[in-house]
């Protein structure tokens, strides 16, 4: 058949993940690379509230950064999720960390872990934070910036690990506490989360799922979904068990 052919581009794409997901295991620089990814967002973050926390803006200017950094962070911390969801270059050297990414739709429960340590993990999967956060480092040294545009980016930095968490609360947690805070807006609602895997290219956001309305007609314009597009390449993948 023609390499043209839709069924013959799929399997093909579905080669590609299963060989992008062998190398994901067999390589361990992979794994050790998520790890440094983790460490250095991490130490960023902490480095950087650091750096921040002398510069005083007073309780309106600490209620609008934060304010405006978790509405951020939501908006952009779902157009990555939007982008990754749409990626599908598995034989990339970046392959393996893309078809394992995929795997969250094929497995979206994860395995039950301390808050701390899902912080940290998830950090590593976050290999866009670390330019973004090194860039906001740089702009402390810069006189003459606003010290709240800097709590803003800094709390932005943050809140793009604290969605992974609120994430995982949302498809693990069945606490009094995170159900609250999800059905208050200020995490992700079980319900309002439930669309992005039951329906096609839609709610990517995941701190709170504020910016959706935004992030929807985004996605309308720039994708093609994911159903049947990426979540098809890992038909063909053997997955034990129903966590990662």
């Amino acid at each position: 058949m023609p390499l043209d052919d839709p069924s013959v581009r799929l399997l093909e794409k579905q080669r590609q993940f299963n060989a992008a997901m062998e190398r994901y295991d067999a390589v361990r620089g992979y794994k050790v690379f998520g790890m440094a990814v983790a460490f250095a967002n991490v130490s960023l973050q902490a480095w950087l509230l650091w750096r921040v926390q002398p510069l005083v803006i007073g309780a309106v200017g600490q209620s609008a950064a934060i304010l405006v950094a978790w509405v951020l962070a939501d908006l952009v911390n779902g157009l990555v999720h939007l982008a990754m969801d749409q990626n599908d270059r598995y034989d990339s050297l970046a392959g393996p960390l893309v078809a394992n990414f995929h795997l969250h739709h094929k497995t979206p429960r994860y395995k039950p872990n301390h808050l701390a340590v899902v912080y940290f993990v998830e950090s590593g999967s976050k290999v866009w934070l670390v330019p973004c956060l090194a860039g906001v480092a740089l702009l402390t040294t810069v006189d003459g910036i606003s010290p709240l545009l800097l709590h803003v980016l800094v709390y932005t930095g943050i809140l793009s690990s604290v969605a992974e968490v609120s994430h995982y609360l949302c498809h693990t947690s069945s606490s009094p506490l995170a159900g609250f805070l999800g059905r208050c807006g200020i995490l992700l609602s079980k319900r309002h989360h439930a669309a992005h895997h039951l329906r096609d290219n839609v709610s990517y956001a995941f701190l709170n799922g504020i910016t959706n309305p935004i992030l929807d007609p985004i996605a309308a314009g720039v994708s093609r979904g994911y159903k049947n597009h990426t979540d098809l390449h890992y038909a063909a993948y053997g997955l034990e068990g129903d966590s990662r």
